[in-house]
């Protein structure tokens, strides 16, 4: 029991030092150095500078009411007009080809060759059988 008080106790001794540099850290980043003093003082003698100055608006898309706000108003954005190569270029002319030539089959036979295409490789097995006994019949 002893023990485990001893534990929390150091545990709680360590969180409070670490609290405490925590603080440290803070309170030190709060100082000003004599850098940041200088910018700051560089910053209100600008902003000082600005306030004595009235802000010039421009408009682009905005037609102001009031007559001193239109003198802001700025001429609109004159586009180049885009030119395209290709349609100023003039067009190949197309030949004009007879339609009724791409309907007939490259080969005019490809049907007929299809269909007997089974018959054809009977043929040529019984043909390469008869002249392998052939020439087997004139060895002999």
């Amino acid at each position: 029991m002893d023990t485990e008080e001893n534990a929390i106790e150091k545990a709680a001794a360590e969180r409070r030092e670490w609290l405490k540099t925590l603080k440290m850290a803070k309170v030190l980043l709060e100082t000003p150095d004599d850098d940041t003093k200088k910018h700051d003082r560089n910053l209100e003698d600008a902003e000082e500078t600005e306030e004595d100055e009235v802000p010039s608006m421009k408009f682009r898309n905005y037609l102001p009411h009031d007559k001193q706000l239109q003198e802001g108003k700025l001429t609109p954005v004159v586009l180049l007009k885009f030119e395209d190569p290709i349609v100023a270029a003039p067009l190949a002319p197309e030949k004009i080809e007879d339609p009724f030539l791409n309907i007939a089959p490259k080969k005019p036979n490809w049907d007929l060759r299809r269909d007997v295409q089974k018959k054809l490789d009977k043929l040529e097995k019984r043909t390469q059988k008869a002249l392998y006994e052939l020439a087997k019949e004139q060895e002999n």
